[in-house]
């Protein structure tokens, strides 16, 4: 039996990297899928390739966040899961890092993520059991060195606002965070690579599993946070970050 066969589920962000390889693993699964994201095409692309719907949304603007969510959850027949997988990085310290860069960086990945679980919930409470899972980062748990100022407040927001989500949303909506380490995907591949493409030293160092993570390792742990596996389980960060937070 597929691990999440019936499930009818929102995944944001995606049309590339984690969200896409997560929506490619649920849909193996056996979940319904609506992919939102900014770009439409992508998004497209992928509902195609696992049968689901798209939409498409800016996360961080409460109107469009209300309206695509809705959309989903019409075109879904219900909704009983949301992944929260949109965001945004950019790897500036804190001189560096301008008002544009700060509120454009909370605004996705903290605000966006807040807006598309409350358009969520009046649907999700209809369902029987229902299960959110928010994409925190292990930055967010424990920053190792400087930079990235704004998306490390924004991803420790993210799983500040789990724990608070989870009491509130108990019993009947699980909510929980994964924390990612370095994961190769498009948002980060300026940033892990030399120009000469080979994996940055001083990044994998930091992991006791020497690399970087691939997206599909990710979307694992969201698929046990999401399917019945997981239901003694709620207000967790599920650190999947090849050892960072301890090495």
């Amino acid at each position: 039996m597929p691990r999440l066969a019936g499930r009818k589920i929102i995944i944001t962000g995606g049309a590339s990297g984690i969200g896409r390889s997560t929506a490619e693993l649920f849909s193996r699964e056996g979940a319904t899928l609506a992919v939102l994201d900014r770009d439409a095409a992508q998004a497209e692309a992928v509902a195609r390739s696992v049968g689901g719907s798209a939409f498409t949304v800016d996360v961080s603007d409460d109107t469009q966040v209300a309206r695509a969510v809705a959309a989903a959850a019409g075109a879904l027949g219900g909704l009983d899961g949301l992944v929260n997988a949109a965001g945004v990085f950019i790897n500036r310290g804190l001189m560096e890092t301008g008002p544009e860069v700060w509120h454009r960086t909370i605004a996705v990945n903290l605000t966006g993520t807040f807006l598309c679980v409350q358009a969520a919930v009046p649907f999700l409470r209809q369902a029987e059991r229902s299960t959110i899972v928010n994409i925190g980062s292990g930055v967010g748990l424990l920053p190792t060195g400087g930079g990235g100022t704004a998306y490390v407040a924004s991803k420790g927001g993210v799983i500040a606002l789990t724990r608070g989500l989870a009491a509130e949303l108990a019993p009947s909506i699980r909510v929980n965070v994964v924390c990612p380490g370095a994961v190769e995907t498009p948002m980060t591949e300026g940033t892990l690579r030399d120009t000469a493409g080979s994996v940055v030293p001083a990044i994998v160092g930091r992991y006791a599993l020497g690399r970087p993570a691939a997206p599909e390792e990710i979307a694992a742990g969201i698929l046990f946070l999401t399917s019945h596996e997981s239901s003694f389980v709620t207000g967790i960060s599920l650190a999947v970050d090849g050892g960072r937070t301890f090495h």
